[in-house]
């Protein structure tokens, strides 16, 4: 295979893209995508600072390493979700990569906020640990922003993270998830920061490659607690029909976001309110975050 874009040997293969790269040609590749997603949505500007939320993984590590490249002012917002050894490890990749490129990191953890770690709010709350770990962490996201003044949160969600929630929102026709599967969404109240997702436009395999190309260290285990997922099974399906016909999680996805999402993004969205708890932004007079943090300290 030859080069698309040079003519020398190529390292990399994308089917989808019916063109293969050399290494510094698919790194240019990558930022390149990176780039076209924060201009095609205007996700930030050059004087806007970026709160980058940093797992320890393959795909926010990547985003924090373009945008630091990039010249972005930017600082990274690391959630410890006390999951045993895997939290341990995510916060330390997370310290050593910062610490590397001289760039801050934010620590801020799900127990001291909620009143217990994940393993003890799934045994609490009897519910897949996904759902009071996704609650925690878009709360605490979004109020990491407002305390230390950023104004975006982007993280590190892959073509095929979008796919898979687009086709999980789809299979069940969740109506009211379908106008948020954006690349970014604005700010719709004062005390809501705007949510981007530069590497929408980019698969998982590509990001991997990306990381290695670069020697990211990173943590190549999946969550504990992701064994059995939906979210799983709907990436497994994705990745049957992406190897019978490239470019399909592209098309789903893109084509959704082109054609379908201007029809659901009509719908009349809930009037939003403060939280007459914490202050942060609910529907409801006492928000889900609180209330989960009411239902950990009955328990414990």
């Amino acid at each position: 295979m030859k080069c698309r874009k040079c003519g020398e040997q190529a390292s990399i293969e994308l089917r989808r893209h019916n063109a293969a790269f050399c290494a510094p040609d698919f790194l240019e590749f990558f930022r390149n995508q990176v780039r076209e997603a924060i201009r095609k949505h205007r996700m930030f500007t050059r004087d806007e600072r970026v709160l980058v939320a940093v797992s320890g993984g393959k795909d926010s590590l990547a985003l924090w390493d373009v945008l630091i490249d990039e010249g972005y002012e930017t600082s990274g917002l690391h959630l410890d979700l006390g999951i045993f050894d895997y939290s341990v490890e995510s916060r330390a990749t997370c310290e050593r990569f910062a610490s590397a490129r001289g760039v801050p990191l934010i620590v801020s953890s799900v127990a001291e906020a909620v009143g217990a770690p994940v393993p003890v709010i799934k045994r609490v709350t009897r519910r897949p640990p996904c759902s009071g770990c996704g609650l925690s962490k878009r709360y605490l996201m979004n109020r990491a922003a407002l305390e230390h003044g950023f104004p975006v949160v982007a993280t590190g969600h892959n073509l095929d993270d979008e796919a898979a929630t687009l086709f999980g929102s789809v299979m069940h026709w969740q109506t009211d998830a379908l106008p948020r599967q954006s690349p970014a969404l604005p700010s719709t109240h004062a005390k809501l920061v705007r949510r981007v997702k530069p590497l929408y436009r980019l698969s998982e395999r590509e990001t991997a490659a990306f990381a290695f190309l670069r020697r990211i260290d990173y943590i190549v285990d999946e969550c504990p607690f992701a064994e059995g997922a939906t979210s799983i099974a709907h990436k497994e399906i994705l990745n049957r029909l992406e190897e019978a016909s490239p470019g399909a999680k592209h098309n789903f996805l893109f084509g959704f976001l082109e054609r379908a999402r201007p029809v659901f993004a009509g719908a009349p969205a809930p009037p939003l309110r403060e939280c007459a708890r914490c202050g942060q932004v609910t529907t409801g007079t006492v928000c889900a975050f609180c209330k989960l943090a009411d239902q950990v300290k009955r328990a414990t």
